[in-house]
């Protein structure tokens, strides 16, 4: 390995590739993260809301597993990450209220009440009173809901800010880039060819490029992550001192079969969000999205028509095929994967640090993650071929 080589390439400096870096660089590792913009990516557009209950689906229990040891080291995971930057993350333990505005929407929530039962999880139902006694903002008709105390949030913008200057503080390189093509010698992934031709060589290489993950030339067909981008898009308003406090925990439901929650944030603002839509590669806001967030936001809290609407926002959602995320090795001997976190990036930002890190230093997955390795979707197979056609331009 040259000397200018670094230990570790991460290639993506959204959440994922900042709290894989770090956590790298504090075992000891040289590491360098390419990326036009570190912090940015979906981060920017994520409500925050650390929901391992109430985002509970069916067929997802495993996952859940994994949320909830995500869930279970924030506290100790922002303390951390708030004294290594100086910088607050507002991370929030005010719970979470699921409510249902009809009888479709009560039976739904009725559902999943009886699955986090079973799953050992714990959440209250309460009746339409009980809730609107919780948050006096919420609507007359409101049927009844679910109290999570153990869904929290946090402030993903801060926690992306932090994460950049935890890197820098640990010795991160932070290279304001485009990587354009894998670099691979032999059989082994050794850096990445920039879009202005530099290279950088690296002994390892993760791939946490959020939805682009898939897209990165040089990968060989047998190791690229089956991810895809799915659109979300999200409005924030300002709660005038005069209204405050408007809302005192995140409350969602499900209006008319379209999740819609309500985040709000120290200082006044308040997330709504979010649109699920399989729309490719395209970000743009729009007249409809906008309706659909503010109609289902009202018919759950009618006073949000009152405030300022002040930041209208779509990103994209790295998603795998089974909602999952692919952690750890690949069959490419020195890349590894911290992709397809979809729903989750954020609230699975601590978990993915730790294990990537354990990867990078050891070559072990951890126990918590075996489920989760992106040979999941590899039928078994050889050695990768030969990269002669990997070094070709895309």
């Amino acid at each position: 390995m040259s000397k200018d080589a670094s230990d570790v390439l991460v290639v993506g400096g959204g959440i994922i590739g900042l709290v894989t870096a770090w956590r790298a660089a504090q075992r000891g590792l040289r590491v360098r993260v390419v990326d036009p913009r570190p912090g940015g990516g979906a981060a920017q557009v994520a409500a925050g809301m650390l929901a391992a209950v109430t985002e509970l689906h069916h067929g997802e229990q495993t996952l859940l597993g994994l949320n909830l040891e995500s869930a279970r080291r924030y506290p100790s995971f922002v303390g951390e990450l708030e004294e290594a930057s100086g910088q607050t993350v507002d991370y929030r333990a005010c719970g979470t209220l699921a409510v249902a505005l009809d009888a479709d929407d009560r039976a739904h929530l009725r559902e999943l009440h009886t699955l986090q039962q079973r799953s050992g999880l714990e959440s209250v139902w309460l009746t339409g009173r009980e809730c609107r006694r919780l948050e006096p903002m919420l609507a007359a008709g409101v049927r009844g809901g679910l109290r999570v105390d153990g869904d929290h949030q946090v402030d993903p913008r801060r926690l992306a800010a932090a994460l950049v200057t935890a890197c820098e503080r640990a010795g991160v390189e932070l290279r304001r880039g485009w990587a354009e093509r894998l670099k691979v010698v032999g059989d082994r992934a050794a850096g990445a060819v920039l879009a202005d031709g530099m290279t950088l060589a690296a002994g390892q290489v993760v791939l946490a490029g959020g939805s682009l993950s898939g897209r990165l030339a040089g990968v060989p067909d047998e190791v690229r992550p089956p991810v895809r981008p799915v659109k979300g898009q999200v409005l924030r308003l300002t709660v005038p001192p005069a209204y405050a406090p408007f809302l005192s925990r995140t409350v969602r439901a499900v209006v008319r079969g379209s999740q819609v929650y309500l985040v709000p944030r120290a200082g006044g603002e308040l997330v709504v969000g979010a649109t699920s839509e399989e729309l490719g590669w395209d970000t743009t806001v729009t007249a409809g999205g906008v309706y659909e967030l503010l109609r289902d936001a009202h018919e759950l809290v009618p006073g949000i028509t009152e405030l300022p609407l002040t930041e209208t926002r779509a990103g994209l959602r790295p998603c795998s095929p089974d909602n999952a995320p692919l952690l750890g090795p690949t069959a490419l001997d020195g890349l590894s994967l911290a992709t397809g976190h979809h729903r989750n990036g954020v609230l699975l930002t601590p978990v993915t640090g730790d294990v990537l890190a354990e990867v990078l230093v050891s070559g072990e997955l951890p126990p918590e993650a075996r489920d989760f390795s992106p040979s999941r979707f590899s039928p078994p197979q050889g050695p990768v071929q030969s990269s002669v056609r990997l070094e070709q331009p895309a």
